[in-house]
């Protein structure tokens, strides 16, 4: 990598593409500029690519400026010249003493950036709900800019990455290669005996290695792999016990290249299966394929999430959560993209080059089953990005 050079996977136009639909937006909204702090919108916007988001960072997009200005720690801008598309006069850094300090904070280096570039009376809109935008945040914005306005712009770029790209798609399927080798490896190495450490360990390494011809990155969310009465909370990771036999195992994963994530959860038994596990499983993969037949552009998200409802509840299974989220490019903590919701009151009309984790999950009182796909709405319908069977693996 050098400085000056454009180190992310797309070019200059993808991303006066996606600055120029940004615009768009906030120009609907009445936004002068926008204060973005949600990591994956500032890789989406210029192209940066760091673990600093421990610390206060973000980029300033104004309306009447042709670029935006990345704004963070003072060590980082480096980073900044080597993963941006940004020139040397759009980095800025704060200095250290800004930095989990009682006596500045980041925020109003921030604010020098706004009154610099004439924004000291504008509306300014900020992600008021994103996990990287404190509270504190929006005090030392209005204590500094007593004269602007600053309001919420909700998930404003997010909803521009909804719909992504040829060259995003690009990225996702062959993160769907890895997804694919990682659970397969999950499959292979879970068994009696087997600590889930260990198991945890091979399956982080498949997903790092990814494959012959490309590496896999990080993903947003660590592999998830509740195993026997933990089966029924979706969010465990694992622990050092060991598999035990007979025991059910979910296992959550994602393959992720350029921090474009496709996520693929299946369901691995140790034992003889009870028949009810069966029959939910059987129940899971009918509720999937039947939402899938009505997924394509034009639907709703609450048709797909109608169809998944009834053809479960025909079997008498009743799922009163979402049912898949829109994905693509995530950090930590979180790889969906926090705008569409396959739930009953989702209004969201499905386009094209949407993509979306569908996950049908049954969570019950002392047991769960999952069996999930990404998917990608084409022109005509609906692809799951990944190739692998829709079943319970037993072992």
């Amino acid at each position: 990598m050098q400085f000056g050079k454009n180190n992310t996977p797309f070019d200059r136009e993808e991303f006066a593409a996606r600055l120029a639909k940004t615009k768009e937006r906030m120009a609907r909204a009445g936004l002068d500029a926008l204060y973005v702090s949600e990591p994956a919108n500032l890789n989406y916007l210029t192209g940066y690519d760091g673990w600093s988001f421990y610390v206060h960072q973000g980029v300033l997009v104004a309306q009447d400026a042709a670029l935006p200005v990345w704004i963070g720690r003072g060590q980082d801008v480096n980073g900044a010249r080597l993963t941006t598309i940004l020139p040397e006069e759009n980095i800025v850094g704060y200095s250290d003493d800004h930095v989990q300090s009682q006596a500045k904070h980041p925020l109003q280096a921030v604010a020098r950036v706004m009154r610099e570039r004439g924004l000291e009376r504008a509306r300014i809109g900020v992600e008021a709900d994103s996990f990287y935008f404190t509270a504190k945040s929006l005090d030392v914005l209005k204590a500094e800019l007593p004269n602007a306005r600053f309001v919420d712009a909700g998930t404003l770029v997010n909803w521009v990455r909804a719909v992504k790209s040829d060259a995003e798609i690009g990225l996702m399927q062959q993160a769907a290669r890895i997804a694919e080798k990682t659970m397969a490896r999950a499959i292979e190495v879970i068994g009696p005996g087997v600590r889930q450490c260990d198991a945890a360990a091979e399956i982080l390494a498949t997903a790092t290695h990814g494959t012959e011809a490309f590496g896999g990155d990080y993903a947003a969310i660590a592999p998830l792999m509740p195993t026997g009465v933990g089966t029924s909370c979706p969010h465990l990771t694992w622990r050092d016990d060991p598999f035990a036999s007979p025991a059910g195992t979910t296992v959550e994963i994602a393959g992720v290249r350029h921090h474009y994530h496709v996520p693929l959860t299946r369901t691995i038994y140790l034992g003889t299966p009870p028949e009810k596990m069966r029959k939910a499983a059987d129940v899971v993969v009918e509720g999937l394929e039947a939402a899938l037949g009505v997924a394509k552009p034009g639907a709703g998200s609450r048709d797909v999430h109608a169809a998944w409802t009834k053809a479960i509840e025909r079997h008498g299974f009743f799922k009163d959560s979402r049912c898949g989220y829109s994905i693509g490019l995530g950090y930590p903590p979180d790889w969906g993209e926090r705008t569409i919701s396959l739930r009953s009151i989702d209004e969201t009309v499905l386009e094209p080059n949407m993509t979306i984790h569908f996950m049908p999950g049954l969570w019950l009182d002392d047991w769960g089953i999952a069996i999930s796909e990404s998917i990608r709405i084409t022109e005509t319908g609906v692809e799951a990005f990944c190739d692998f069977p829709r079943r319970l693996f037993v072992k």
